[in-house]
């Protein structure tokens, strides 16, 4: 047997035979052993100790191994950590729905477990196509969406993705042929521009459309773009004007990422299906969910619209994960996250203001837990990832982003370190890059009170 204690042994091995996300194999650049995860700290095979900037893309929220995840999760381990959801029916499951429920914009009311977030767009693809065949229209079997997205990477996700800038131009003339919007415009725009863009991406809805799909207020990894909240509600109108569904993806937004529990919320919609995954279960393990309305499964029960949902995944309603995802959600009614997430957003504004100033930064913007500076050009991705391991902090710049989604739980230090951390990345991927601090710096934990000022 391997003897895999050392920090080398696991890279070797990991290099010889381990696939890593959208990497080649091998990797060009070697993946970093993580020993622990614990607070907003990754516990490193050579020993260091450094922040996680990402959330571990965007799901642990509320840090890693959450006290109350990890008794949720032991409850309900010596109960019961799996059965098949085809006929049967358990506490965690339905508990889990009920919060859903309860937390979701109203009129949502039927909950569909899905096992990824890329999984939960899909079985809402599916939703929509099978509700225009319900109410008779089986010819509307396209979408409407917007440039700059990302929804996932199962294919119908992956159709409604950016087709030319996106990560799935490889599948073009494979993929079914959406229907495609420019970019939405910056948050901020005036409301002219907002009122154009929405008259131009409604008159997109031909009677092909079956529905329209956006990330409300935040396009995640299509590349981190805010815009209006007021965009989001006038396009959700003009599909219903037109008898289409209106599709909101918060995988990434949900439960409070963006300062409000569901960016749908802050723009006073309703979406006739939401798809929800990321934050569900705290970063613990994986689960998702995709939200109907009650009027959506009515009109997929009818014979026309197949009598069922036609979807089930082996592990559905794991009662495991339901039961984690459950206590998560019991964090964010607690509210904590009201406070954090807007003091997160006031630090983040304050540091990585004066990188906008840099002339090879196009653009720096914030919001709620999310930091984003976007440069000229690509980023040397093993340059900046590194320089931000050297400043005590764990981030994944993707083409010309280096961006931050910090855990809520984030002391100020810690944010404080993050905002050092992306600056020496800038400063990598401009050839700027100082000295790295000595490793002892990196491998204390940040001081917990210190305000950047």
């Amino acid at each position: 047997m391997p003897d895999f204690s050392s920090p080398a042994a696991v890279i070797d091995y990991d290099q010889q035979h381990v696939w890593h996300p959208y990497a080649p194999t091998p990797a060009p650049v070697a993946p970093v052993p993580v020993a622990q995860a614990r607070g907003v700290y990754l516990t490193l095979m050579d020993g260091r100790r450094v922040i996680d900037g990402m959330s571990s893309w965007w799901c642990a929220c509320h840090g890693h191994s959450h006290p109350a995840l990890v008794a949720a999760a032991h409850r309900q381990i010596d109960v019961m950590s799996h059965v098949m959801f085809g006929g049967l029916t358990h506490e965690p499951a339905v508990r889990l729905a009920e919060k859903i429920v309860a937390m979701t914009p109203p009129g949502l009311e039927k909950v569909f477990f899905a096992d990824s977030g890329s999984v939960s767009v899909e079985v809402a693809v599916k939703m929509a196509l099978q509700y225009q065949r319900g109410i008779g229209h089986p010819e509307r079997n396209r979408l409407v969406t917007w440039r700059s997205g990302y929804h996932g990477d199962t294919f119908a996700p992956m159709s409604v993705c950016d087709p030319d800038g996106g990560m799935h131009s490889l599948w073009q003339g494979s993929l079914p042929k959406q229907i495609f919007a420019p970019p939405p415009p910056p948050i901020g725009s005036p409301p002219e521009v907002l009122a154009s863009y929405a008259e131009q991406f409604i008159g997109l809805i031909d009677e092909t459309v079956a529905a329209v799909i956006v990330e409300p207020v935040v396009q995640g990894a299509g590349g981190m773009r805010f815009h209006d909240p007021s965009l989001v509600a006038a396009i959700a109108a003009g599909a219903r004007r037109r008898n289409r569904l209106f599709i909101a993806d918060e995988i990434a937004t949900g439960f409070g990422r963006t300062g409000h529990l569901f960016a749908c919320r802050w723009a006073g919609v309703t979406p006739d299906i939401l798809c929800l995954g990321k934050a569900l279960t705290g970063g613990f393990m994986t689960m998702a969910a995709t939200v109907a309305t009650r009027a959506v499964a009515e009109a997929i029960q009818t014979p026309a619209g197949g009598g069922a949902l036609m979807h089930g995944p082996t592990f559905m309603g794991n009662p495991l994960a339901a039961a984690v995802a459950a206590a998560s959600l019991e964090l964010i009614e607690s509210g904590y996250w009201t406070t954090a997430v807007p003091r997160i957003e006031r630090q983040l504004t304050d540091g990585l203001a004066p990188l906008a100033q840099r002339p090879d930064v196009a653009d720096v913007r914030v919001l709620g837990a999310i930091g984003v500076v976007e440069m000229t050009a690509p980023v040397d991705m093993a340059a900046t990832q590194k320089a931000a391991l050297d400043h005590g902090v764990w981030l994944r710049p993707f083409g010309r982003l280096i961006y931050t989604m910090p855990p809520f739980v984030s002391t100020p230090g810690e944010v404080d370190t993050i905002i050092d951390a992306i600056t020496a990345a800038v400063d990598a991927a401009t050839g700027d890059a100082p000295p790295a601090p000595p490793a002892q710096a990196v491998t204390r934990p940040t001081k917990p009170t210190t305000q950047r000022k």
